[in-house]
């Protein structure tokens, strides 16, 4: 077994955590059980990189429990938890991270779950496939497929598959009806404010919040800011989404305009340069601004670094830059995930459904070998059912069946 991490002396905090979290994943749990004994992934390995923390680490030992021997990293550097990580360890799993990594030991680190030659891909954003067809090609005749977490990481995979790239299917597990339409709205729309007010210690009622995109995980943090008494402003460049957010109750505008009168400013779209230069220079003095998109470009920290005159910490892990004419613009840790970066991420039952949907679609990949014919796969309907209906199962509630008569009348073509 090999591992690069903080400190294994941290593994009981870390194992505290990781149960707690399996208390209320009931989904997982009943995937354990099945796994236990029926070993699928036995003889494979998974690499995964994935938001090192509790919820992530019980995902990894439901996988060990299935036979399968896993290769760990994260997927940010100011995600990881090291105490989660160290407990993983301790129970026999190779792990590679640790929370601030640098550039380079990021690298290194995901290089490492690379290099142990994995037969299934698990990623969050896109970085190990990436790596794998970069770096290792000589690695990918070894893997039979994996899973995508992210919107962003379906994008970058798109972008290769349309280019003729991608050398081996992917599930799309971000398209899955029990993931975006839950992880990306209830969960994001939580976990951001959560990240938010215990960083901040700010009231958010009478604020003017911008929310820039207004996907499903754009939806769900404006619902939860118009939840706690904000006025919520929101910046789009989709103009169906534009209606929605007008037809939801909220003002619509351009980044530009939004800056002037904007006290938070969250980003949630998987690009780069949402708010930059032009919107900094019109800011109110003291606004807060943070991402919860995906990578740490969509609010353009480099810019503000190059235009500020001076910066300091004004808060754990909250940095203030002074511009030229005195105004602060205060950015949440470093323009990375807020809800990770700054928090504890979705909260467990969320992630009960989407990571139920990973294992489930790892399973699938492994069942089907060789018989796939796309390198882009969506969830089977299958699946995303199943877990709808386990996790219904599991809350007590039971829904109506049509009848032979019902299922007769809606497939007759009279």
């Amino acid at each position: 077994m090999k591992s690069e991490i903080r400190d294994i002396n941290l593994w009981e905090s870390g194992a505290r955590k990781i149960q707690w979290v399996k208390n209320n994943m009931p989904l997982l749990r009943s995937v354990e059980e099945e796994f236990v004994q029926t070993k699928p992934f036995t003889g494979l390995k998974v690499a995964l990189s994935v938001h090192l923390e509790a919820k992530t680490a019980y995902l990894c030992k439901v996988f060990a429990a299935g036979g399968a021997e896993m290769y760990v990293t994260g997927s940010n550097p100011l995600s990881t938890q090291d105490d989660v990580a160290a407990a993983l360890v301790h129970d026999g799993l190779n792990v590679f991270a640790w929370y601030d990594s640098t550039e380079e030991e990021y690298h290194r680190h995901i290089s490492s779950v690379i290099k142990a030659e994995p037969n299934i891909i698990i990623d969050d954003g896109g970085d190990l496939v990436h790596l794998i067809h970069t770096e290792y090609p000589h690695l990918i005749d070894n893997v039979l497929g994996g899973c995508e977490e992210t919107t962003t990481g379906i994008h970058r995979l798109k972008a290769m598959n349309n280019a003729g790239k991608l050398k081996f299917p992917m599930v799309f597990v971000n398209d899955a009806d029990c993931k975006h339409l839950f992880d990306n709205r209830y969960g994001t729309g939580q976990s951001v404010w959560d990240g938010i007010n215990r960083t901040t210690n700010l009231i958010v009622a009478g604020k003017n919040v911008v929310v820039a995109g207004y996907g499903w995980c754009g939806k769900g943090v404006a619902m939860r800011a118009k939840g706690l008494g904000a006025s919520v402003i929101v910046t789009e460049i989709d103009p169906i989404k534009a209606m929605e957010a007008v037809m939801d109750g909220f003002k619509v505008m351009k980044m530009t305009e939004a800056a002037k009168i904007g006290d938070f400013f969250i980003t949630v779209t998987g690009c780069n340069q949402v708010i930059c230069e032009d919107s900094f220079k019109v800011m109110k003095d003291g606004v807060i601004c943070c991402n919860a998109g995906h990578f740490d470009v969509e609010v353009d920290v480099a810019c503000l670094k190059k235009i500020a005159k001076e910066s300091h910490l004004a808060r754990n892990n909250i940095m203030c830059y002074t511009l030229e004419d005195g105004r602060r613009i205060n950015v949440i840790a470093e323009g990375r995930l807020v809800n990770l970066a700054a928090g504890d991420g979705h909260p467990a039952e969320i992630m009960d459904m989407s990571f139920a949907i990973q294992l489930l679609s790892a399973l699938y990949i492994v069942k089907h070998k060789g018989k796939l014919d796309s390198m882009v796969i969506n969830v089977p309907k299958e699946i995303d059912n199943e877990v709808a209906e386990r996790k219904l199962k599991f809350w007590g509630i039971e829904i109506d069946r049509l009848t032979k008569e019902q299922q007769d009348y809606m497939n007759s073509t009279d």
